[in-house]
Formats: C-alpha cells, sequence, structure tokens
C-alpha cells in the first residue's frame, strides 16, 4: 500500500532516529536501509525541505532529524512526500466513497481508517527499538 520512495524514507528516517541527535552520511544511511544512494539523497533532500530533516556538508555532515523522533508521527513523514492525497477508491471508482455501488467500500474503508490512524498516531520514537523490515 505503500509506494518504495515512502517506505525507504520511513527505513531512513528511523535509522536517522536511532543516531539522534548525530548527523549520518547519506552512504550509511543507504547501506543501513538497502537503498540506492542517489534515489535515497532525493527523498532524504526532500524529507528536509519539508521539516523532517537538517542536513550539513562537510566533515561530520550528513542528515539528523529536525526534532525529536516523538514530533513526528509517520503520516508526517508520508504527507512530506506525497501531499496531503485523498483515499482512491480500491476498485477505480475515483475518491473513496464517492461511489454507492463500490463492492468494496464496506469492507474496505475500515481497514484504510484503522491504516490512517496507525500513521496518524505512531510516532518515530515508538519504533526506535523494533528491528529494521528488510
Amino acid at each position: 500500500m505503500l509506494s518504495q520512495t515512502v517506505e525507504y524514507a520511513l527505513r531512513a528516517t528511523l535509522f536517522v532516529a536511532r543516531a539522534h541527535p548525530r548527523p549520518l552520511p547519506v552512504g550509511d544511511i543507504a547501506d543501513a536501509v538497502e537503498a540506492p544512494r542517489g534515489y535515497l539523497a532525493k527523498i532524504l533532500s526532500d524529507l528536509a525541505r519539508n521539516g523532517i530533516l537538517e542536513s550539513s556538508r562537510g566533515p561530520g555532515g550528513g542528515f539528523r532529524l529536525a526534532y525529536d523522533p516523538a514530533a513526528f508521527a509517520l503520516a508526517d513523514i508520508i504527507r512530506a512526500l506525497e501531499g496531503q492525497e485523498e483515499r482512491r477508491c480500491l476498485l477505480g471508482h475515483g475518491r473513496c466513497g464517492d461511489n454507492p455501488s463500490c463492492t468494496a467500500h464496506a469492507r474496505w474503508a475500515p481497514i484504510a481508517n484503522q491504516m490512517d490512524a496507525f500513521f496518524g498516531k505512531t510516532t518515530l520514537a515508538d519504533l526506535l527499538y523494533q528491528p529494521l523490515p528488510h
């Protein structure tokens, strides 16, 4: 359900959170989360532009969280990359809930709402000591 970009961003941001407040070089982050370095550098730059991360150049530079890990819900990271997108219908009927004859809506909406709640209430701090998925 998450794009590859968002998956890399979540894994990378969690890795950076583990080192907070020490900055980490892009190469170290890319190796740890098994992401292509150039692609991840763009993702991390986008997160920095959106206030999730801070970046610094030079020796000892890299990316670090802009604030404490408890300040960021997973939804903040997703929104920083994808904006505030409306939920789409699973069966391709436009915006979720617009088509009253959608056969999936009654079953899907509660699950989608639970997912939204999970991403909105779960912070980086909540996940700090969980192993990274591979």
